[in-house]
């Protein structure tokens, strides 16, 4: 019988707790943990351009009808803009209710440097992240695995190789061989996923300590709930009107849910939700292009995050914003969330570029959070990751293209190798 510390859920969380221990009552060696998790997220960024490459060409090779590859497409973005637009309004109705910021003493709050993200946020603008899809170099994209880039060239090259016909037949075989293999790579280095865990959470918990968590405490409190609220409210509902059942997919994707918690990347489960999707019983054409996408496109968590820490950082500097100033923060956080996706530090990026594009509210106010940005990136990801999920179901559904035999068949399958790996 396998033992218990052979299931991956319960390796995870061990780590993670073990992680918060060490950084709580050894934060020097915490900090020292910091290259744990970055190579664990490096393993997972090595697999995130080939396995989104693989997954888009065969799912549009495979498609007898291309027009189909434009309308999954047309509806994964119109959900993306319809949803990513809710939740910067659940985040600008709850931070005007609870006022997180009212009150607070800005000047006895740590400040960090945000010269780089204020520099790339003044510099970001959507034109720029239009031009820049289309890459100058097929090998350039891949090598700085750029994800939207990728997907740009997977589309083409898919519908190039579905054009050859029978022609193209081979090569087809051959490009499934070889996402088997980069699947099965991504499985083996899943197998170190408690070690990144554990090493990305001390350093966190290490580095930023508790105490640095106490004076912005109540707009953290104020983000993880409105993250609740749009899951287990607005996507639940969403998911029902579409014959899904939230706890059974979130049930489903826990082992992904916990990685992300431990990394605070999005990015470290994108190879596992696609695999994940695929066998819940979406077809490959649909999880192929709005995973994927949905990583530029559909960040929910971030979009909260974003509307919230601007009004917060209103709010501490006593700058009031009238209904239409609200309004026009919206429109503007609803371009700028699209134009830093995908780079380093975007959630700063962007809300440097939305405070500059304002010209109200001070640029530096993004200082005060860098204490506690790193603990509810958690939040955000995992956010993210629950809500790209969400849009692949719901797109499949709406394109006839999900198989509920294949999701009870994945269901029971799953539950029985967890069982299994917890078993005595």
């Amino acid at each position: 019988m396998r033992r218990l510390y052979r299931n991956l859920t319960f390796q995870v969380l061990t780590a993670i707790t073990l992680g918060v221990l060490l950084g709580l009552f050894a934060p020097g060696a915490g900090r020292a943990m910091k290259p744990l998790g970055d190579t664990f997220v490096n393993l997972v960024k090595m697999v995130i351009a080939p396995v989104i490459f693989l997954t888009i060409v065969l799912g549009v090779a495979t498609m007898r009808d291309l027009r189909k590859v434009g309308r999954v497409g047309g509806k994964a973005l119109l959900y993306f803009e319809l949803v990513t637009t809710l939740a910067l309004a659940i985040g600008l109705v709850i931070v005007n209710v609870t006022k997180p910021g009212a009150g607070l003493d800005v000047s006895a709050l740590a400040k960090g440097d945000v010269s780089k993200y204020t520099q790339q946020g003044e510099a970001m603008t959507f034109t720029d992240f239009a031009t820049h899809i289309v890459p100058s170099s097929a090998v350039d994209a891949f090598a700085k695995g750029d994800v939207l880039q990728v997907v740009f060239f997977a589309v083409l090259f898919g519908v190039a190789l579905a054009s050859l016909g029978d022609s193209g037949a081979s090569l087809t075989a051959m490009l499934e061989r070889l996402s088997q293999v980069m699947f099965r790579i991504v499985s083996i280095v899943m197998k170190v996923a408690p070690i990144g865990a554990f090493g990305a959470m001390a350093y966190t918990v290490g580095t930023f300590g508790v105490k640095s968590l106490l004076p912005l405490g109540r707009l953290m409190l104020d983000v993880y709930a409105a993250m609740a609220l749009f899951i287990f409210v607005v996507l639940n509902l969403i998911l029902r009107a579409y014959g899904f059942s939230l706890w059974e997919y979130l049930k489903f994707i826990r082992e992904e849910i916990l990685v992300v918690l431990g990394t605070s990347s999005s990015e470290a489960a994108l190879p596992l939700m696609i695999d994940k999707m695929e066998r819940y019983g979406c077809a490959r054409t649909v999880v192929g292009l709005v995973i994927p996408a949905g990583y530029s496109f559909n960040l929910d968590g971030t979009s909260i995050y974003l509307s919230m820490a601007t009004l917060f950082i209103a709010q501490a500097f006593g700058v009031h914003l009238d209904l239409m100033q609200q309004l026009s923060v919206l429109g503007v956080l609803m371009l700028t969330s699209k134009g830093a996706a995908g780079v380093t530090g975007s959630g700063f990026i962007v809300l440097a570029s939305t405070l500059s594009a304002m010209r109200v509210v001070p640029v530096e106010g993004v200082a005060i959070l860098l204490g506690v940005d790193r603990f509810m990136s958690e939040a955000r990801a995992i956010t993210n990751l629950i809500g790209n999920g969400v849009a692949t179901l719901v797109v499949a559904r709406s394109e006839n293209a999900f198989d509920d035999t294949a999701r009870a068949a994945a269901v029971v399958a799953l539950r029985a190798e967890r069982l299994a790996g917890t078993a005595v």
